[in-house]
């Protein structure tokens, strides 16, 4: 999901690569700018293997020597400051951005210790912002910007384009209304232009000592958007409902695979005799949740695109979701096709349609390829009722 968009600036907590003596660049960011030059959307640094780069989905190994247990200590600790080495000998991984140049490049870092050695996956973030119609996003992405409250959840899989989805998404609402846009994260991966609205954004471990203390803050800092990066536990979930509960509009990532299975993922982090109270939470303030994967485009020089399935909480979600119906959920958002909604076996069937993706990709990522044929055929699958 790449294309061309806004210039950004660099943050002051933003960290750049370190000057080495001479003023040269760290000898690392050789590797680095390889990946930038092939565009790979990641680098792997592994002691025992070649450097290797994802390209287009795939794994590829670098004609180049083995990177030793040494090679590896003495490439990446040197980009570590004090407060990232401790975290690292300490946790035995370390999660940061960093900056190649004069924000040339920016990189989501993944630095971790396995089998005792040095391992490093780098996430390459792209330094402009793309439209939808750029990424390819179904358009009723557009209107799940416009709430003026609640919570909003893009939900997949490590490397399915969530970020760069609510980048978009922050940076359509920054061109048309006049607000205060506050984003907490841990990296900071997307940096923002000014336009109407104004952002401030704050990174774990650089701008702010811990997410407790950050998403406190927050709701004293008058903003009428607010990212929360990852909602990963009982503590980020509770600040975005308290955040969407007092008149915000909250977006946040989460590793799921589609919307009802966020739904459940939500529930997993708490202890089952809450779990009425959270569905009950969800049902009043959840307004949205988007459910992406990335595939192989076959457009020429398309590299991938993203696959969709949106739910919006209309009155019958909400009902599903407060009294535990999350079977049904797919069936409703089947039935709300004229309000926006779309499930990930329309979605795929319009991307096929649409000359973005082959039948072959389409059948292998779909929830139910049967249905999917059917779909392709102009079949359409009667809705039961679920109310």
């Amino acid at each position: 999901m790449s294309g061309p968009g806004h210039s950004t600036s660099t943050p002051l907590s933003a960290p750049t690569a370190p000057v080495m003596p001479g003023g040269k660049e760290p000898e690392v960011n050789k590797l680095f700018r390889m990946a930038m030059k092939h565009e790979a959307s990641d680098l792997h640094l592994k002691a025992g293997q070649p450097p290797m780069m994802r390209m287009r989905g795939e794994i590829a190994r670098m004609d180049m020597r083995p990177l030793s247990a040494e090679d590896m200590e003495r490439l990446l600790l040197p980009l570590l400051n004090q407060n990232q080495r401790r975290i690292l000998d300490e946790e035995g991984g370390v999660d940061y951005s960093y900056v190649i140049g004069q924000d040339e490049c920016r990189f989501r870092v993944s630095l971790f210790r396995q089998r005792s050695r040095l391992s490093l996956v780098a996430r390459r973030v792209n330094t402009s912002i793309p439209s939808f119609e750029k990424l390819g996003l179904p358009a009723t992405i557009s209107t799940l910007c416009n709430y003026p409250e609640g919570l909003v959840i893009l939900a997949g899989v490590t490397g399915s384009g969530k970020s760069t989805t609510i980048a978009s998404m922050l940076d359509y609402i920054a061109g048309r209304e006049a607000l205060h846009i506050l984003t907490v994260e841990d990296p900071i991966e997307f940096t923002y232009v000014d336009k109407k609205s104004y952002f401030n954004q704050r990174e774990i471990g650089l701008d702010c000592v811990s997410w407790h203390k950050a998403l406190k803050d927050a709701v004293r800092q008058d903003p009428d958007v607010i990212l929360v990066g990852e909602l990963r536990d009982v503590e980020t979930f509770e600040a975005a409902i308290h955040a969407a509960e007092t008149g915000h509009l909250v977006f946040g990532t989460i590793h799921a695979a589609s919307a009802a299975t966020t739904i459940n993922r939500i529930l997993d982090l708490f202890p089952p005799e809450k779990h009425g109270a959270i569905r009950q939470a969800l049902a009043n303030n959840l307004k949205s949740i988007v459910a992406q994967k990335l595939l192989k485009s076959i457009r020429p020089g398309g590299g991938r695109v993203p696959t969709n399935e949106i739910m919006i909480v209309n009155p019958i979600v909400k009902k599903l979701i407060s009294e535990g119906r999350d079977s049904s959920l797919l069936d409703a958002i089947r039935m709300g096709f004229q309000e926006g909604m779309v499930d990930f076996t329309e979605n795929l069937r319009q991307l096929v349609d649409r000359g973005d993706i082959d039948k072959a990709t389409a059948l292998e990522v779909a929830p139910n390829p049967e249905q999917l044929k059917m779909a392709l055929k102009g079949i359409k699958v009667a809705t039961p009722g679920i109310l």
